[in-house]
């Protein structure tokens, strides 16, 4: 047994993502990296990271799990060991890359729990691939972003310098893995992405066609997505539930992970 190996919950156990076991997809001009754990007749459950991160993010929540799962991690489009590609990076082209590696994979529905931008690619998967999602958790994520929501102009000012400065190590996991590491066009593509007001950006009123269970989840010291973003998608998907974590920001799954992770098991059985 590895030193990356978890015990979780009633004896569930799985590998955690390890950026050595996994594999590609080429799709168009890119190389998306996946890794997949656990058996192949558990249920399949999808986990997508937040903006310039990894799936590896997600390492400190699996153990926390306590039902057996089929884990599946990507890494989105130009992130970890991902390839950026020559295509536009939009939250639309995010949601396509997810859904093609799961048809590689022969998933035809799955539970998803996505982050950040993770959550907002997952919340278009759900509007747009109709049975593909079978739940979905959107942690620390909103519908769209407001043209006058001051975390505009915030997101905008992003550069690889400042990047760099406030998250040293992220970028140095990215240099180290990536196989074609350009963080400055990295974040020349992943900028407009967040700042993208048009239909390949945020799902927007689209949220109005998912039908799956959707848990979203908000840590009530975020300062990226406001608990009115949150309420408004939760009002508008229906029978949508809607946890507001206090103590936590942005990352609330990992700022409170035992609190969030306890609706999470529930909601996922």
């Amino acid at each position: 047994m590895s030193a990356d190996t978890f015990s979780a919950g009633a004896g569930v156990s799985a590998d955690l993502f390890d950026h050595q076991s996994g594999d590609h997809l080429a799709l168009d001009s890119a190389k998306i990296y996946f890794e997949v754990h656990g058996g192949s007749a558990d249920p399949p459950l999808l986990f997508l990271h937040g903006g310039l991160g990894t799936l590896k993010d997600f390492n400190g929540v699996m153990p926390l799990l306590t039902k057996r799962f089929r884990v599946i991690g990507i890494d989105s489009r130009g992130q970890g060991k991902s390839t950026l590609g020559t295509a536009d990076l939009t939250y639309h082209r995010l949601a396509l890359d997810a859904a093609a590696v799961l048809k590689h994979l022969g998933v035809g529905r799955c539970s998803v729990v996505g982050f950040s931008d993770g959550g907002i690619t997952a919340l278009r998967m759900a509007a747009e691939c109709g049975p593909l999602v079978d739940r979905l958790v959107a942690i620390g994520t909103g519908k769209k972003l407001r043209a006058d929501d001051p975390v505009r102009k915030l997101l905008g000012s992003v550069t690889a310098q400042s990047w760099t400065e406030k998250f040293p190590e992220s970028v140095a996991l990215y240099k180290a893995v990536n196989p074609q590491p350009d963080f400055a066009a990295l974040i020349d593509a992943v900028v407009p992405m967040w700042l993208d007001d048009s239909a390949t950006g945020y799902p927007a009123d689209c949220v109005t066609r998912i039908t799956c269970p959707l848990l979203a989840v908000r840590g009530d010291e975020d300062h990226l997505v406001s608990r009115a973003s949150v309420f408004e998608l939760v009002e508008q998907v229906p029978g949508a539930k809607l946890l507001n974590i206090p103590f936590a920001g942005h990352e609330a799954h990992k700022d409170q992970a035992q609190a969030v992770m306890a609706s999470v098991n529930r909601f996922l059985e």
